[in-house]
């Protein structure tokens, strides 16, 4: 395993380092989704990644699209009479440009003058054609729906449609497993050339390969965090983190007993899993990605918000998951 400090000095030497932001993490006031409210929000989480670029860390930079996405299959359900219908694996390469372009402004305006450059990569995921999820897709997407409108979508564009705890019908979507990368060559190259990275946006583009290797999109939502670790795992990347709203995990989330984590073993990671300690929404998919980066690599997982980013190489910021 990696050397890594857990009191002291912030670890000078470089490291590769991956951070998955969450997509959440742009929209800071949901009744204030303007493209400039999101770029202020980029540029606040751009500020602590640029302090890392800064110190001589190499990094790959992933992030969420979930409202983006939403926002995206809104415009296209409001224009339905005059536009055409836009595909999820559009929509994912669309927020990956969007999104990156508001990251690299911002890192580019955070890094001026220290020659230092920024590339957004569109990102194909390949998953299998045979994930059992498609079978069973649950992820819902899009706004809510009348069921009049719902069957007509099931029966017209083939959706698969659920009803929503009384709140109305929405469309739901296959969450397949990540296997591999399209572009990982191309990204390995860019950091090779000291190129700051983002890539895997939105959990990359969902795609299968036919039988003669051609690629083939699929209308699917894969998981960014598992994305974001596959990527860390497959660049033995030193350390993986996972940036979301919270500085660390807490124990007995919410409750009077709540308290938070300095540090944590992947053995008492998979222990306060299996005891329900964390949402299966929110934190469980995250300690997951962790988890199985630091079991296939030995290295470090860390778990805090955007403002302790640069911190969380000290002493005690953020919860670091370790082997043992």
């Amino acid at each position: 395993m990696s050397e890594y400090p857990y009191r002291g000095e912030i670890i000078m030497d470089s490291k590769l380092i991956v951070i998955a932001i969450g997509g959440n993490s742009l929209i800071e006031d949901a009744k204030n989704v303007t493209v400039e409210s999101q770029y202020d929000a980029a540029k606040k989480t751009a500020l602590h990644i640029a302090k890392l670029i800064k110190a001589g860390h190499r990094v790959v930079i992933a992030h969420g699209n979930g409202p983006q996405v939403g926002y995206i299959l809104r415009r296209a359900e409001i224009a339905s009479n005059e536009l055409h219908r836009v595909p999820l694996d559009s929509c994912v390469a669309d927020t990956q440009g969007a999104i990156g372009y508001q990251l690299q402004k911002a890192l580019n305006n955070e890094l001026k003058g220290e020659n230092i450059n920024v590339a957004t990569i569109v990102t194909q995921v390949e998953v299998s054609p045979d994930d059992p999820s498609f079978l069973n897709p649950t992820k819902p997407i899009g706004s809510f729906m009348s069921k009049e409108v719902a069957i007509e979508h099931k029966e017209k564009d083939g959706w698969d449609v659920v009803e929503d705890a009384g709140r109305g019908y929405r469309r739901v979507v296959a969450s397949p497993a990540p296997k591999s990368i399209v572009e990982l060559d191309t990204i390995k190259i860019l950091l090779d050339n000291n190129v700051v990275v983002i890539a895997v946006g939105g959990g990359g583009i969902p795609i299968v390969k036919d039988e003669d290797g051609n690629i083939i999109g699929r209308e699917a939502v894969i998981d960014k965090d598992l994305a974001a670790a596959m990527l860390a795992k497959s660049l033995n990347a030193d350390l993986f983190v996972i940036s979301t709203a919270v500085e660390k995990v807490c124990l007995d989330y919410g409750k009077p007993t709540q308290r938070s984590l300095d540090k944590m073993t992947v053995e008492e990671a998979s222990k306060y899993s299996n005891e329900g300690q964390f949402a299966p929404g929110s934190m469980l998919p995250k300690i997951n990605a962790l988890v199985d980066f630091v079991k296939s690599t030995g290295n470090i997982g860390i778990v805090t918000d955007p403002y302790h980013l640069y911190d969380a190489l000290s002493c005690d910021e953020g919860t670091k998951i370790v082997l043992s």
